[in-house]
């Protein structure tokens, strides 16, 4: 059995929060990019959410080989944590991600799992930190005839059929479905688990396999951009703050009126 994950580079979405309430969060002359070169770059978390419910699923006693592949400017940083977290085989397709939609980063991704070997499953974060488009994984499962659960917390498999517990507004919703699958995970996971001392220290002489698009038989008209970022901004967040005095008791009736006359109760 082969599991791949997909995983995206993205800015720290913490250090991007804390420049935009300092109001220090800057867009180039493109209107297009954040111009601060100091935010670090990490793994998408939902991503390593990915990565952790496969190595459960390993836990569990399943018995497959993990693959993990990104697509982006330089992920060997974030392709060594995965291999020092375990996957055997971890893969960089080269590609400028501000010149790729999901169309295209599909793409990419289902061609690679095309021509490698294919996938019995295919797990992705459920969206990346940075666009929180969450598309990409429906669309591979479109390209590669799979069907596609989406906000899963929890994985199980038997045999080649997959148990999924996802998270709805309703509660848990419990659903199977056979292998191969795409399989989005979300932060209900849990926390990822860390890599061991050794295995960091392993995986630094990791160098992942690189594989371009022109080795996918793939060119320009293939990954033609369908949706067009034209702008990005910081919007103006104002506040105000009142307080109410008086009794507890007093405090509450004001408070709920207020809420009532407010249409929010």
């Amino acid at each position: 059995m082969r599991i791949v994950v997909c995983v995206k580079e993205v800015l720290d979405p913490d250090a991007v929060n804390n420049y935009a309430v300092a109001g220090r969060l800057e867009i180039g002359a493109d209107g297009k990019t954040i111009t601060q070169s100091a935010v670090p770059r990490l793994m998408n978390g939902y991503d390593e959410q990915a990565i952790e419910a496969a190595l459960r699923l390993r836990d569990a006693g399943a018995d497959f080989t993990l693959a993990v592949v990104s697509v982006g400017s330089d992920p060997d940083k974030m392709l060594k944590h995965a291999a020092a977290l375990g996957a055997e085989e971890v893969v960089s397709i080269p590609a400028d991600p501000a010149e790729l939609d999901p169309h295209g980063v599909a793409t990419l991704l289902a061609s690679w799992i095309e021509s490698s070997g294919g996938a019995d499953i295919l797990l992705c974060g459920r969206q990346a930190s940075d666009d929180d488009q969450g598309v990409v994984p429906a669309l591979m499962g479109e390209r590669l005839d799979m069907p596609v659960v989406s906000v899963a917390r929890a994985v199980e498999l038997a045999d080649e059929t997959l148990r999924v517990t996802r998270v709805t507004p309703e509660g848990d919703e419990v659903v199977e479905v056979a292998c191969p699958a795409v399989v989005t995970i979300s932060n209900e996971i849990g926390d990822p688990r860390y890599p061991a001392a050794a295995a960091k220290v392993k995986a630094r002489r990791v160098k992942p396999a690189v594989v371009s698009p022109e080795d996918l038989n793939l060119g320009e008209a293939d990954l033609q951009p369908r949706v067009m970022l034209t702008r990005q901004f910081v919007p103006e967040v104002q506040g105000n703050c009142e307080f109410l005095e008086g009794e507890p008791a007093q405090v509450a009736d004001q408070l709920i009126a207020r809420l009532k006359a407010d249409s929010i109760l």
